[in-house]
């Protein structure tokens, strides 16, 4: 289905009703060979996902950009399950072909920076993303993320393994304690 070349972005939290939007999204051969999710999911696993992550304290944040009304992208930030890494997100970003180069991508992914520096306490967000993926890079290069290497063979994608490069943003002014000052002796 095309989209309205006239629509308005909208930024918001998944639910779990949008459920089928993200099966019809994820679905899309496009989409799904540049991200590690597989091929043929099920409208009941994206509900149990977006159900566990609707939790008021679920420490992931997950997002969808609608035009017009209809989702026609994601964006998810995950914490780093290790105790040492609490200061770790991870992204996930998804847009349909259709609605690239509208804006799908870059809005959730300021939302999800602006979050992770002023609210999450997260110093680094890290992300892998396949080479050949070049409007993908575009889109991290311009929020900051700097390539730290690549990976040889990381990842299956359409019978071949496939390289990805390394990614990571740091927060640009991690936050300080305000210390009351000591009074004069």
């Amino acid at each position: 289905m095309p989209v309205d070349p006239d629509a308005s972005l909208l930024v918001r939290r998944a639910r779990p009703a949008d459920a089928p939007d993200f099966v019809r999204m994820m679905g899309q051969p496009d989409v799904y060979r540049n991200l590690m999710q597989l091929p043929l999911s099920s409208e009941e696993v994206w509900r149990k996902r977006l159900e566990a992550q609707s939790d008021p304290h679920a420490a992931d944040l997950h997002l969808v950009a609608e035009l017009g009304g209809r989702v026609v992208g994601s964006a998810g930030l995950h914490p780093a399950p290790q105790l040492r890494r609490r200061h770790v997100a991870m992204p996930g970003i998804s847009v349909e072909p259709a609605a690239q180069g509208r804006g799908v991508g870059a809005a959730p992914m300021q939302a999800l920076c602006d979050y992770a520096d002023g609210w999450a306490q997260i110093l680094r967000i890290e992300l892998t993303v396949f080479t050949d993926n070049d409007r993908a890079i575009r889109l991290y290069d311009r929020f900051g993320f700097r390539h730290e290497g690549t990976h040889r063979a990381y990842a299956l994608r359409d019978g071949v393994f496939a390289d990805v490069h390394a990614m990571a943003r740091l927060h640009p002014h991690p936050p300080l304690a305000a210390w009351p000052a000591e009074p004069a002796p």
